[in-house]
């Protein structure tokens, strides 16, 4: 509504009005319409204020939210916390503390083979004469030496192979004296020189003979002192050619057996040694002189150690592998040629930063260690481990290799041990904060 339209409306009611009210009247107006304006304006403020206060307060929950999802997701070395133990904790548990330290570790090369015996420490006995058994002296797994007797044969020849020395033996020592007497007749020029050369032959043909006979008692491991002073043998004895142990005994009282049959089988485990098979892969980085520790398959609980003394030049076919022979350092009586091996090669000896491996968890896939801080409060120790995500490597004899990720301080102390009750221990604590 202007002014004209309110002077009109005056002067059609009659009522005139004079400048002045007039004038009034404009004023009231403008001061209800600027009243009305400022009471919208106040709304809509208050309206938007509000809006922004929610909207601030949305905001901070979601970042408060965002944080709190983020510290679960974290599990890093901060995430992940730590495990506070009182002295008497520490004590009781026998928990090592200690600077990292340095240690040579080899590189490794599986292998797996069995144990074997030199083909110069195995022996069959075999009959040089057939004959029947007449006695066995022993039994599998029997110790026996060299020349022993193991076993009786006896053959109707026996009897005539002696006695026949015994002739030859008696003719050569005639002859003998018959020889020096025609060769003194001879020098002498007394004697006839045909005379002297047909005893010659005969002595020596003799002499030939009777050595032929000496030969074969020898093989027969007869005493040829003894028969020649009229001791006739009844049974020919088979004797071992080895020290060792009676491996297999293949024979039985009465049975015939043919010569060169095989009797017994001995093996002296004394020179018993580890042979394991190397893959081509690995090859070229076996070499004499290195050590080897391996377990026997059948006895459980073993740890043996070798010493490389050959490596194979040529490949097996199937697998594609090279024997390695190695000698082993304290041979037990139980280890049997033949048993099953599992061998680690130590090709190398560098010194390098590692750890027992009780020192070293694995959570989650990543392996920790734990730093290790001394505390007093009010008068009391107490220890708090904190774990630290690192890189593992080789490993050898019960320690592994350790890669830090970051440089720990100097003389940053760590846990040598009872990792894995540290990791569980620390569990326990976080379930019971977030209840």
């Amino acid at each position: 509504m202007n002014l004209n339209t309110i002077y009109k409306q005056q002067t059609k009611t009659g009522n005139g009005l004079n400048i002045n009210d007039m004038k009034k009247q404009i004023i009231n107006f403008f001061a209800l319409a600027a009243l009305a304006i400022f009471i919208g304006a106040c709304g809509n403020n208050a309206s938007e204020e509000g809006h922004d206060h929610k909207e601030g307060e949305q905001q901070e929950l979601h970042e408060e939210h965002s944080d709190e999802e983020g510290g679960h997701e974290g599990h890093g070395e901060e995430g992940m916390g730590e495990v506070h133990l009182s002295n008497l904790k520490f004590q009781s548990l026998g928990v090592k503390v200690d600077t990292l330290p340095t240690r040579p570790l080899s590189g490794v090369v599986y292998a797996n083979g069995q144990l074997e015996v030199p083909p110069q420490h195995e022996a069959t006995v075999t009959a040089i004469l057939g004959g029947n058994i007449t006695a066995i002296k022993v039994i599998e797994g029997d110790k026996v030496s060299k020349g022993q007797v193991l076993a009786y044969l006896s053959h109707p020849d026996l009897s005539k192979v002696q006695t026949e020395y015994l002739r030859a033996y008696s003719s050569s020592e005639y002859l003998e004296q018959e020889f020096n007497r025609q060769k003194k007749l001879y020098e002498e020029e007394v004697g006839s020189g045909k005379t002297f050369q047909e005893t010659k032959a005969e002595y020596l043909s003799l002499k030939g003979e009777v050595k032929g006979y000496e030969s074969q008692l020898k093989q027969l491991n007869l005493n040829v002192d003894k028969i020649r002073k009229g001791e006739i043998y009844d049974n020919i004895p088979v004797v071992s050619p080895i020290d060792g142990y009676i491996e297999k005994v293949l024979v039985q009282i009465g049975q015939y057996i043919q010569p060169q049959t095989g009797m017994f089988q001995i093996v002296n485990t004394k020179h018993i040694h580890a042979d394991l098979m190397v893959f081509e892969k690995d090859v070229h980085k076996v070499k004499e002189g290195q050590k080897i520790s391996f377990t026997v398959e059948s006895v459980p609980g073993t740890q043996l150690t070798a010493k490389i003394y050959s490596v194979g030049k040529q490949f097996e076919e199937n697998p594609k592998a090279v024997h390695v022979h190695a000698e082993i350092d304290q041979k037990k009586d139980f280890l049997i040629p033949g048993m099953y091996i599992n061998g680690k090669i130590h090709t190398s000896n560098d010194a390098i930063t590692a750890l027992p491996e009780g020192a070293v968890i694995e959570e989650e896939g990543k392996p920790y260690i734990f730093i290790a801080e001394q505390h007093n409060e009010d008068g009391e120790t107490e220890w708090a481990f904190k774990p630290v995500e690192i890189r593992t490597g080789n490993s050898d004899e019960g320690w592994i290799e350790i890669n830090l990720l970051e440089p720990l301080p100097k003389g940053t102390k760590v846990a040598w041990n009872n990792a894995y009750y540290l990791i569980s221990e620390m569990k326990k604590s976080q379930t019971s904060h977030s209840h």
